[in-house]
């Protein structure tokens, strides 16, 4: 079954986890990480959302971030999907990049929020990548030399990180450094990353079934905070329920995201919609079949009809784990 439209309140702070399929490989070279880390910029400045924290590995990327008036999914849609897109391409590959879709944890802004900078920022020195604080401070792959100053990116939020730490920025930047380094002992705090975790509407309907489970405090791995921090997104839950898009909007956001797709990818519209076997024309296909099932909650059947396919191929691309 096709998972159901992602919920996301603008404003929120979400950890966010991007793995490879099969724990495969998201990189393989600078130059795909220099791909990876423009577009995620790009669009966080393009939807006005906010990144304070990030590390790209091999074969997955932790990133923190606020999201923007467009909300979470469309930040993660279009720069998630334009890099498989040009990854594919490059290493001539095909079929997903990703292992589902990411992983987001809903945090708790005042208790989490310099523990979860840390831990994300540690990830290349717990990994063996760098050998010490020293390294990390100048590892280009990490939003810790951005903080450090060491590195400049537009898009990465680093006055808001030093304002939790120091008055004058030097010295936030020595407190901040002072923080990472005492991290290093605390390995890995698998608390902070979770296994289940709210990503959709189906992830928030699990939490809102908290309700009938029970207990003095309500509680989910999905969401990082207090049982009062749950309470919250459940009643938030409850309001962004009630605005669910209908059929008619549904479609409308799905025409948008298709002429956007193709446009960025220099795939014709005509050609997608012709039944096209082209291995290009194929793998925007079936990201978008993915999307519009996955994203924004539309029917196999009329995901079918936008993109000139029968509805037993949306079945198919959707249900098959590497297309």
């Amino acid at each position: 079954m096709p998972r159901g439209a992602r919920l996301d309140a603008p404003g929120t702070l979400h950890h966010v986890m991007l793995r490879g399929i099969e724990r495969g490989n998201i990189v393989y070279d600078d130059e795909d990480r220099e791909d990876f880390l423009g577009r995620m910029g790009k669009t966080a400045q393009a939807t006005a959302t906010s990144v304070y924290a990030w590390a790209l590995m091999d074969n997955h990327a932790h990133i923190l971030l606020r999201s923007g008036t467009e909300g979470l999914p469309a930040f993660m849609r279009r720069f998630s999907t334009g890099y498989a897109v040009s990854f594919n391409r490059r290493h001539d590959r095909y079929g997903h990049l990703f292992q589902n879709r990411y992983k987001s944890i809903v945090c708790e802004e005042n208790a989490y929020f310099k523990e979860l900078v840390r831990y994300i920022h540690l990830n290349p020195l717990r990994a063996g990548i760098v050998a010490s604080m020293r390294e990390l401070d100048r590892y280009a792959w990490c939003g810790h030399s951005t903080v450090m100053g060491k590195k400049h990116s537009d898009w990465q939020d680093v006055g808001y990180v030093l304002e939790w730490f120091g008055k004058t920025q030097n010295e936030a930047r020595e407190a901040y450094q002072k923080f990472v380094g005492k991290g290093i002992a605390q390995g890995r705090r698998p608390e902070l990353v979770g296994g289940g975790l709210i990503r959709s509407m189906g992830g928030w309907s699990a939490v809102k079934a908290l309700r009938a489970c029970g207990g003095e405090e309500k509680s989910d791995e999905r969401v990082l905070g207090s049982g009062e921090f749950v309470e919250a997104l459940l009643r938030e839950a409850d309001e962004r329920i009630k605005r669910q898009l209908p059929l008619n909007e549904k479609i409308e956001e799905a025409r948008r995201r298709v002429v956007a797709v193709c446009r960025e990818e220099g795939v014709g519209e005509k050609a997608l919609t012709s039944g096209s076997r082209r291995r290009r024309v194929s793998a925007v296909r079936r990201l978008l079949a993915n999307e519009l099932t996955g994203e924004i909650g539309l029917s196999m059947a009329e995901t079918a009809r936008l993109l000139g396919v029968s509805t037993p191929a949306v079945w198919r691309i959707v249900n098959t784990k590497e297309n």
